[in-house]
């Protein structure tokens, strides 16, 4: 079996570094990759990197199976474009990537479904986001609707840092198109978990519970990145709250996607909260974790 992995993160390396232990595979590729991959699996550098670009070489060289790693590409409809090529590939459609490539949307499928989450409202405008953050008051978390790397999301304790993360999504637009709508959501207090599920539109198998780290300081301090480290397993997630994530968000969402017509398969990445009302919804991703 050829197998191609796409992406140029740590996370690529490990999946092609596991991939290289089967007897089923034959040959990696990664596009673009990086030193690591290189070590692993045959890297491969095309100009400019595109979905139609990366289906061609997938085509030209009968690849078997192709595995995505950045959120971007399936936003942009990698796997759309792979499938109706007859490409075997491993991630979720366009509109099933939205779960991660919207917020607003991806807020809105847990209000109309019943997935527990923290209150929210979304807003096009600076001007009434920011009356609405004076009425609300601090704490608040601030979320660009589009994809950030990570970088989209302010926890704000005070009003000030409130108002400029709009200003900065919104008016000076630090995020581009990802900026011209914000959520604005209350902060729940507890214990950030990731779950991790694999997925094939009718059932979902959760890997073992993570904790990572998102802030750039020591101490848990500074803007969030797209992650600094993560470990597993975490003693905080017990059994009784594996449960509740299963029955109350993990399979309303596979059963909701079905629902809306477009099932999902691929990674589901939950991010949760353990709060003392139970485990809440912060976010969902569509990919495996970097790291």
């Amino acid at each position: 079996m050829k197998v191609l992995v796409i992406g140029n993160g740590g996370r690529e390396h490990a999946i092609c570094w596991k991939l290289s232990s089967s007897p089923l595979v034959s040959k990696i590729f990664c596009c673009p990759g990086n030193g690591g991959t290189g070590q692993v699996a045959e890297n491969v550098l095309l100009a400019p990197l595109t979905v139609q670009g990366m289906a061609d070489f997938a085509e030209n060289q009968q690849i078997d199976l192709t595995v995505v790693g950045p959120e971007a590409f399936l936003a942009q409809g990698i796997v759309d474009e792979f499938q109706k090529r007859g490409l075997a590939i491993y991630g979720p459609t366009k509109y099933a990537a939205q779960l991660e490539a919207s917020k607003v949307y991806a807020k809105d499928f847990m209000k109309k479904y019943n997935i527990p989450t923290a209150q929210y409202q979304t807003f096009t405008d600076p001007a009434s986001a920011k009356d609405y953050i004076a009425l609300a008051g601090v704490p608040l978390v601030i979320k660009a609707d589009g994809l950030a790397a990570g970088k989209g999301v302010v926890v704000a304790f005070d009003q000030e840092t409130a108002l400029e993360a709009v200003d900065e999504a919104m008016t000076q637009k630090i995020f581009g198109d990802a900026g011209a709508a914000v959520v604005i959501e209350e902060y729940l207090e507890g214990e950030e978990v990731s779950l991790l599920a694999f997925c094939d539109g009718k059932a979902a198998v959760p890997m073992l519970p993570v904790q990572d780290h998102k802030r750039i300081g020591d101490g848990d301090t500074g803007p969030n990145t797209g992650g600094m480290g993560t470990y597993t397993p975490t003693t905080v997630y017990t059994e009784e709250i594996a449960a509740k994530v299963q029955q109350e968000i993990l399979n309303p969402t596979i059963r909701a996607m079905a629902a809306e017509g477009v099932p999902f398969v691929g990674t589901l990445f939950l991010g949760l909260m353990l709060t003392a009302q139970g485990p809440k919804l912060i976010e969902y991703n569509v990919r495996f974790g970097d790291p």
